[in-house]
């Protein structure tokens, strides 16, 4: 059985106002999944690391959200894309405290830590697609 996607909202990240839209509009998905308290706050946080990251390394790029389900459980997924230069070192990007730049201080490890699941792809020169999601209930 797959993940099936209910409903899907793409934001444009360029500005920072678009890295709030985004927050404001993953919280909502969120909460419309099924998500409250603690959980909303963690998912809100990984949604603004990513876009800030897409902001200050590529200038634009996506973030797409997607309340989904698969059988019983939902969840929130989280597709934050751009063209922009890649990650030279993901090795080195998903340490602890490694940054080199003025986000939110977690960068890559933090925003795994917050979601279920997580998955990076860089390619120099060709941009960076994070993808993340949050169920629920305990998912396999």
């Amino acid at each position: 059985m797959g993940v099936e996607v209910e409903v899907e909202v793409e934001v444009v990240v360029s500005s920072e106002a678009d890295i709030v839209r985004a927050r404001q509009q993953g919280r909502a998905l969120a909460q419309q999944a099924g998500f409250t308290g603690t959980d909303l706050a963690l998912i809100a946080t990984a949604i603004s690391e990513a876009a800030r990251n897409i902001l200050e390394y590529a200038k634009k790029g996506e973030v797409f959200l997607r309340i989904v389900h698969q059988g019983e459980t939902r969840g929130l997924s989280v597709e934050a894309q751009d063209k922009g230069p890649g990650i030279p070192d993901l090795p080195l990007a998903m340490q602890d405290g490694y940054s080199t730049g003025k986000g939110l201080g977690m960068g890559l490890p933090g925003m795994r830590r917050l979601m279920d699941q997580f998955e990076i792809r860089s390619k120099i020169g060709s941009g960076t697609t994070v993808k993340m999601s949050k169920w629920t209930r305990a998912h396999g």
